[in-house]
């Protein structure tokens, strides 16, 4: 799909991925971004691009944002909490994430509106081999927030199988950048700037996962939608290598020009339903052409120099 010259509605559109996507796409779209602001932030809104307050639970909402002028459509907007550990949060989570999924792909039906990109996740897999790629199977996760997702590629994909919307589904590696917050970078940042002498690490710090930057990830959206034409696409995005919770207090407290003792809460895993070791397998995107991101350290270095900027 040529992603230029269209009308564009992101959901979730002052989130992190959310904003960064709607300022690449402003400069040849016109992109109207949509948020219920729960959690987004309406400063992170780019230049050029529209802003509509919305809640995607409300059908209402909905049908005020997209419209028969609509090309396409960016879900984003979802609860992205994957540290959910009491049974009426964990069904508010998955009962709303789907109905959000729902309400935008039955909207989108009515106005004719026949092209959907979706942002799933890697937690999806649950504990998978690794590299895993878009294929394997049976698909077995453990959180709630897993679960979700995985119920929302299923309501993608009988839209794009059964309504004729072409859906391009994005299962991500952990994403970080500027404007984020609840991550174990910004975490850190301010662990460390409460406490310089001490930093407190769920788990026992060898969780090991892929980090992908949110400036490259925007990148690799756009290019997939551009360039993979089946009616229902499932695509992996994150970096060629890995980096550990360990790795990753090393980079946060070397950029703070801090050496602080770490103490571990013990554990394999930092909270119930997390996945201790994820790396995915990029080649699919690869083979679009795409420059796969290698440097998982990279991108969590360069993301933790721009949330200190912030921060500080």
């Amino acid at each position: 799909m040529d992603l230029s010259g269209k009308n564009v509605v992101v959901t979730g559109g002052a989130g992190l991925v959310g904003s960064h996507l709607a300022g690449v796409l402003a400069d040849e779209n016109d992109v109207l971004a949509v948020d219920d602001l729960s959690k987004g932030d309406r400063e992170a809104i780019p230049d050029g691009v529209e802003f509509e307050r919305a809640d995607v639970l409300d059908p209402d909402d909905v049908a005020r944002v997209i419209d028969g002028g609509t090309d396409v459509v960016f879900h984003f907007a979802a609860h992205t909490d994957v540290r959910v550990d009491d049974p009426a949060e964990e069904r508010r989570v998955f009962e709303e994430n789907t109905e959000m999924t729902y309400n935008v792909l039955e909207r989108m039906r009515e106005v004719g509106c026949d092209a959907l990109a979706f942002t799933s996740s890697s937690t999806v897999y649950g504990e998978a081999p690794r590299p895993t790629p878009e294929d394997y199977g049976p698909l077995e996760p453990i959180s709630i927030y897993g679960a979700s997702k995985l119920s929302d590629e299923g309501v993608v994909s009988t839209f794009a199988n059964s309504y004729g919307i072409q859906s391009w589904v994005f299962r991500f590696a952990n994403i970080v950048g500027p404007r984020q917050r609840g991550n174990v970078i910004p975490d850190f940042i301010q662990k460390l700037q409460a406490d310089p002498e001490t930093l407190t690490i769920l788990g026992d710090g060898r969780q090991e996962k892929s980090y992908l930057h949110v400036a490259d990830c925007a990148a690799a959206i756009r290019d997939v939608v551009e360039n993979a034409g089946d009616d229902y696409n499932v695509y992996n995005l994150g970096s060629e290598t890995t980096t550990s919770v360990v790795d990753i207090a090393d980079i946060v407290a070397d950029v703070m020009g801090l050496d602080p003792e770490y103490e571990f809460t013990g554990g394999d895993r930092g909270w119930t339903g997390d996945v201790p070791k994820m790396r995915l397998d990029t080649s699919k995107l690869a083979g679009l052409g795409h420059d796969v991101p290698a440097d998982s350290d990279a991108a969590v270095r360069r993301a933790t120099e721009q949330l200190y900027d912030e921060l500080s």
